[in-house]
């Protein structure tokens, strides 16, 4: 990912890889939702984090977007489904 500092922020280099943390209650459903999501797409999922009372898991997925329309809409489609509860 290439990333170029400017005045007021940064200006990423499309397409390029991009990371969300995706956290819910439960993995299996995170994973489901997360699949809804991309759908077709190619990706990899990876686990990291639970709370200590293992009330909450973290899911790492890692996507190609190929502008920051794309991008944005990955974030706001993982944020408003009911199975996920922040998208980092």
């Amino acid at each position: 990912m290439k990333i170029e500092i400017k005045d007021n922020g940064y200006k990423l280099t499309y397409p390029c890889e991009w990371l969300y943390k995706v956290i819910g209650a439960d993995k299996e459903q995170l994973q489901q939702a997360i699949h809804q999501v991309i759908q077709d797409t190619s990706c990899t999922i990876t686990p990291s984090n639970s709370s200590k009372t293992g009330k909450y898991h973290c899911l790492n997925l890692e996507i190609t977007v190929r502008n920051e329309e794309e991008r944005n809409h990955i974030y706001t489609a993982l944020k408003e489904h009911p199975d996920v509860k922040v998208v980092l």
